[in-house]
């Protein structure tokens, strides 16, 4: 006897080919019924026997389309429908927007050899997608995900591409952001002067690599926002984009035409290898000890022994790539601090004194996006995140939100993005940048207000750092007023901390929490400066329990920016010999002045760092956040614990004794270690603290977070120590620098109880 069931899928199910796949999947098992996207998810009313239908479910769940994730799923018996055949439906939506929205997906093979193929009639077309690949969150207006919820649906499918669209034996069967060259997008090239370069379509990509080849800098609109590219293996071009970007050393990152000339020029690990060609498609940061390409890493990366890669992610990117003997440099476009940039006549107008050709397309890209950053660590693999856009956003997975308001979070002030729950689910933005830049600022603003124009609603609840001059907050506090709700400061590092417990399921756990919550700077509840915090977690509430002890906070944001300044906080007299080169006289007594009389302090991990990296001889000047930091890790090629040696232990009074720390480490570079030797003490000191900590106060369990966290040869050295004794928890599909705060603020306001 033949019944009706009606099916309910929720999670990344809408524009990933799920309502062509179902169908067919139905024709299999002979089944009637429909299929649609609603609010929710996807929807199916299937009509048959008992067991088809059950064999049905059971292949749609645990075999569903390869680049969906499901979350939740859901067959009951319903009374019984009369279907003549089994149909894909119109979307309907009779209530909120409680749906995970789709990002963007990088080429699939099948299209690769679709427009490799001359014989195919996508050849050569840079916007080929299928139901498998192509923009999704970079193009929608709205959801549920439909053609006329996309910008694409400027452009109306031809009868060829619509014959395709509804046969479900076509791989682009239901396919939303379906075209070819007959009804599709269009490319033009024009220098930066504005005239158009005349070449034929089936050349326009050979012209390309040409110019690049003779050393132009080429600005390239790809499906997720302006590209400046040029020849990675000619010095004067990289260094003329350098000038030109505004980016004197901030290292580029580096696209290859494919993962076989990478694997000819560098060494990768199977973790690495798997990452640059995944859907999400991230940049690499890979070690580039042994090189044996033509780059010239000095101009790409420079100081480094590491380098970003990244694979064609793209139709444009690939069909570039494809006439390609040589990678290319593929950075942002924009000025250094900037948004990146996605408008063509915005790029033309900001870019056309850095890039000398414009290669661009006439669709609009709703959310423009960087492209993600992704590191391995050399000893364990652990992943981490470093920038979390492209590929990622705007989805977290795995998160149980239980919220009874609908709540946003406008994060921190450098690597900003906001999170929102409308929902049962939270929505976490591409990164956004540092809000000190007015174009920043805006692009921020735009976002917090698309968010509630896609989900049509409004938050209930505001909640933002408690630094009251960070962008983010006084924004906060202006939407607050604006929309007469109530606004919510959470301290920033108790927001780090919130978002690696919430990511490991911790909040509730029977046992307390250690959280070590390392970064460069944090408003503290004491009015001081924060970034080297020990919290416990225990009972809904997150207590501070230890830090490094205070030094002076100088000079302001200045003190972020040169690594000198901390050297001269943490120094004592028999150092002057050593600090006081590195200022003009002036500038030494003014800065001595301003020591003996300041009251500002800090607990800074991240200036701790600067202070080391100066002292060392390695960095007194950032030119790019993290710096420092940066070249002291890359200082340290490997390292052997049997040969470190501690600086520190915990004080008697629990805290981490910062001073002696750094005194200590002074007297061993004075005595003749090597830096790289210094560095490794240093980096072990850090690790053992955290143990030194946890067993004093009988912790178990160890979360970290904050950005001094993205030091993977730290993150292992914690892990070879302390991996067979604790439970270790770092956050996994966020960055653990600020990117994560405004996740952070959001399960802080859900779970803990002392504000």
């Amino acid at each position: 006897m033949q019944k009706t069931y009606k099916i309910l899928i929720s999670g990344q199910v809408q524009g990933v080919g799920f309502r062509p796949y179902v169908y067919n999947l139905a024709k299999d098992f002979l089944l009637k019924g429909s299929v649609s996207n609603n609010e929710n998810g996807v929807i199916i009313l299937v009509q048959g026997l008992d067991q088809s239908v059950q064999d049905f479910y059971d292949r749609l769940i645990h075999f569903p389309p390869q680049v969906s994730k499901i979350r939740e799923c859901s067959i009951t018996e319903i009374q019984f429908i009369l279907f003549n055949e089994f149909n894909i439906v119109p979307s309907t939506k009779e209530g909120q927007l409680n749906v995970i929205l789709t990002p963007d997906f990088a080429l699939c093979d099948d299209c690769k050899d679709d427009i490799k193929d001359v014989e195919n009639r996508r050849f050569s077309y840079p916007f080929t997608t299928c139901v498998n690949c192509g923009p999704r969150w970079a193009i929608t207006e709205t959801f549920p995900f439909e053609r006329n919820h996309t910008s694409i649906d400027e452009f109306p499918m031809c009868e060829t591409c619509q014959e395709e669209f509804e046969n479900p034996s076509n791989r682009r069967f239901h396919s939303q952001t379906n075209t070819c060259s007959t009804c599709g997008i269009n490319l033009d090239l024009i220098n930066h002067l504005g005239q158009h370069i005349q070449v034929q379509k089936d050349e326009l990509f050979k012209k390309v690599a040409f110019l690049l080849e003779e050393g132009s800098i080429i600005a390239i609109k790809n499906t997720s926002g302006f590209l400046l590219c040029c020849n990675a293996e000619n010095e004067s071009a990289v260094q003329k984009l350098r000038d030109k970007k505004q980016r004197p050393k901030k290292p580029f990152a580096v696209l290859y035409p494919s993962i076989h000339h990478l694997k000819h020029e560098l060494v990768i690990s199977a973790e690495q290898e798997k990452s640059l060609q995944s859907v999400e498609r991230p940049i690499n940061i890979i070690n580039a000890i042994g090189y044996k390409g033509k780059i010239h890493l000095s101009k790409v990366a420079p100081g480094l022994n590491q380098i970003g890669v990244m694979l064609p992610y793209s139709g444009i990117l690939q069909l570039l790539a494809n006439e390609l003997k040589f990678p290319i440099v593929a950075t942002s476009g924009n000025i250094h601090g900037s948004p990146i940039i996605s408008d063509f006549d915005e790029a033309f107008l900001k870019l056309s004194h850095v890039a000398d050709y414009f290669l661009y397309h006439n669709l609009k890209i709703i959310h423009a996006q960087d492209d993600s950053v992704v590191k391995f660590s050399k000893k364990f693999s652990k992943e981490v995140l470093f920038r979390r856009s492209r590929g990622y956003a705007p989805n977290l997975f795995n998160i149980s939100i239980k919220a009874d308001k609908k709540i946003m979070a406008l994060g921190a002030h450098l690597k900003s993005t906001i999170a929102y729950v409308p929902n049962a689910y939270v929505y976490l933005s591409q990164y956004l940048g540092n809000l000190d830049n007015y174009d920043v600022y805006q692009r921020f603003t735009d976002t917090a207000l698309n968010l509630m124009e896609v989900f049509e609603q409004t938050p209930e609840v505001l909640l933002v750092d408690a630094h009251s001059g960070y962008q983010s907050t006084m924004y906060g506090k202006e939407l607050s007023e604006e929309l007469m709700i109530p606004l919510y400061k959470i301290q920033h590092h108790k927001a780090h901390f919130a978002s690696v417990l919430e990511e490991h399921h911790l909040f509730g756990s029977k046992e307390p929490v250690l959280g070590v919550i390392w970064d460069g700077t944090g408003y503290g509840d004491d009015g001081h400066i924060w970034g080297g915090e020990f919290f416990e977690y225990h009972s809904n509430k997150i207590e501070r329990v230890s830090h490094f002890d205070y030094f002076d906070w100088l000079a302001g944001d200045k003190m972020s920016k040169e690594p000198r300044l901390s050297f001269l906080s943490l120094s004592r007299s028999e150092m002057k010999n050593i600090i006081e080169k590195k200022f003009e006289t002036h500038e030494f007594e003014i800065y001595e002045k301003l020591k003996l009389r300041n009251k500002l302090k800090t607990s800074s991990v991240g200036r701790l760092f600067d202070a080391v990296a100066s002292l060392l001889g390695i960095c007194d000047l950032n030119t790019y956040e993290g710096e420092a930091a940066i070249l002291m890790e890359n200082y340290l090629e490997d390292y052997n614990l049997e040969h470190c040696n501690l600086y520190s232990s915990v004080s008697d009074n629990g805290l981490i004794p910062t001073k002696e720390l750094f005194h200590n480490l002074y007297l061993d570079f004075k005595t003749g270690n090597s830096k790289e030797m210094v560095i490794a003490n240093f980096f072990y000191t850090l690790a053992s603290l955290v143990f030194q900590m946890a067993k004093k106060n009988h912790y178990k369990h160890i979360a970290f977070s904050g950005g001094v966290f993205q030091n993977t040869t730290l993150i292992d050295m914690i892990k070879e120590i302390g991996e067979k004794e604790y439970k270790l928890y770092l956050n996994i599909n966020l960055a653990p620098n600020d990117e994560n705060i405004s996740f952070g603020q959001i399960m802080y306001h859900l779970n803990c109880t002392n504000e």
